[in-house]
């Protein structure tokens, strides 16, 4: 039977809560996720981006992305944060 990870352990290195999340941070690397939600997001603004029929350079895009990129994670992070709507 597996141990709880947050409960005491013999080793308290080898579980610890900081360890649980590199772990798991790997793996949803390994997964690809971050891509997927680049992707998605890169997706969502080239869509946007042609529904304006906005004539922009590529460093205009770029830049307008990377800003569009960092709005979208923030609103993510604050919708994680104030947690479950009832």
């Amino acid at each position: 039977m597996m141990q709880n990870p947050f409960g005491p352990q013999p080793d308290p290195g080898l579980y610890s809560y900081l360890n649980l999340k590199k772990r798991l941070y790997k793996n949803i690397q390994a997964a690809g996720v971050k891509d997927e939600i680049f992707r998605a997001v890169q997706k969502a603004f080239e869509a946007a981006l042609d529904k304006e029929k906005l004539p922009l350079s590529r460093p205009e895009r770029k830049r307008l992305l990377a800003q569009v990129m960092k709005d979208v994670l923030s609103d993510m992070l604050t919708k994680l944060e104030s947690g479950p709507k009832s």
